[in-house]
């Protein structure tokens, strides 16, 4: 079989890029593939962060993609489309997570050849900050799909409000292997110049109003001097208000600020100093930190919202919150420290978790789906 992938591919950065670059392989192990990328993902000026692209440090792997789509630029699709046409493949892949990415991919799908069919891999149907032009541009995209690579309930909800008919295969997101395997504690908070004596909270990722930072700076000052609050991640924003929380919590001693984009020999080091991963979200989908903590076998205090309660209450790897309130997230952290055996099933069920959602597995039945359409 002929598969094209249209996405974020290197010089691209970030946990997408990463993601697709496995798909990439994976399906090359027993397909014909190759790889389209942006010219322009997104305009500088909407760009939140501090940069798109892998810089010195970054690992990265390196994928041959045709430089192609301008996201804003209706010429462009027509030029992708026509690059996709002369690879003449079978099916088309579109990795998709926003709405203003939506005119785009439903651009170029409107020159393809009509023999190639399209699969959205859907990460978010809808997103978690919603904008008047968000179901409209996202229909748009959907409609011009052929099946569907969902990786959680909610988003096959908010699928099938768009699109009541979709062809849909749901999968749990497979886990990301490429950060090598945790080490000793306390080597890793010597790394990190972090305290090795207390019990360490974690939270990590792209820092965005919906996942609850604040929240979890509340209730982290609720805790004792026994705990410790590592933040690493980039902030989509300004980062001011979580400073001035952090200033006025009487637990600002005890929390250590990574706020950057983690590179990835980091990520092994912060979860390797980490006790528990805490994800604090007031919304959620799936969530790739999760798959993340799994492959690094640290158990996970949540919210219970969108997939993640689901998620880590059906594996029991970790433990469960009622409402993304302080007081439950404080609540939640102390429990999970206070029944040390339940943790050590955690840990355990976590190595099974990792076999299960191995990108093999995974593979198998993306491929069995697309030999049906």
């Amino acid at each position: 079989m002929k598969i094209a992938i249209l996405s974020p591919f290197y010089p691209y950065r970030g946990g997408l890029a990463q993601l697709n670059a496995r798909l990439y392989t994976e399906l090359s192990k027993q397909n014909t593939v190759k790889a389209f990328t942006f010219t322009t993902l997104y305009p500088e000026f909407l760009f939140p962060g501090k940069t798109q692209y892998v810089e010195e440090g970054d690992t990265a792997t390196v994928i041959d993609a045709e430089r192609v789509l301008n996201s804003v630029n209706p010429l462009s699709y027509v030029k992708t489309a026509k690059a996709i046409n002369r690879f003449t493949p079978d099916i088309l892949i579109i990795p998709y997570w926003m709405s203003f990415l939506a005119p785009a991919f439903g651009g170029v799908c409107l020159f393809l050849d009509k023999s190639i069919k399209v699969v959205a891999l859907v990460h978010n149907a809808l997103p978690h900050e919603r904008r008047f032009f968000d179901k409209a541009f996202s229909s748009f995209f959907f409609n011009r799909c052929n099946g569907f690579l969902v990786m959680s309930e909610p988003v096959v909800r908010d699928l099938k409000l768009l699109k009541p008919d979709a062809n849909i295969l749901l999968l749990p997101h497979p886990i990301y292997d490429h950060y090598g395997d945790r080490i000793d504690k306390a080597e890793a908070c010597k790394e990190l110049n972090v305290k090795s004596d207390k019990k360490t909270l974690l939270f990590f990722g792209l820092i965005r109003d919906y996942k609850g930072l604040d929240l979890l700076i509340d209730a982290f000052g609720q805790l004792d001097d026994s705990y410790q609050l590592v933040i690493a991640g980039e902030s989509y924003g300004s980062f001011d208000k979580y400073t001035a929380q952090i200033e006025n919590s009487p637990q600002k001693e005890n929390v250590v600020v990574y706020e950057q984009y983690i590179h990835d020999d980091m990520v092994p080091l912060l979860f390797s100093a980490a006790d528990v991963l805490v994800l604090p979200y007031r919304s959620a989908t799936q969530s790739g930190v999760t798959a993340l903590s799994i492959q690094l076998e640290l158990p996970m205090v949540a919210t219970d919202v969108g997939a993640l309660g689901k998620t880590i209450r059906d594996a029991e790897i970790g433990f469960v919150v009622a409402k993304p309130l302080a007081e439950d997230i404080s609540r939640g952290i102390k429990e999970y420290f206070a029944d040390a055996e339940k943790v050590k099933d955690y840990n355990q069920n976590l190595r099974s978790e990792k076999k299960r959602l191995s990108w093999a597995n995974f593979i198998v039945s993306v491929q069995h789906f697309l030999n049906t359409l």
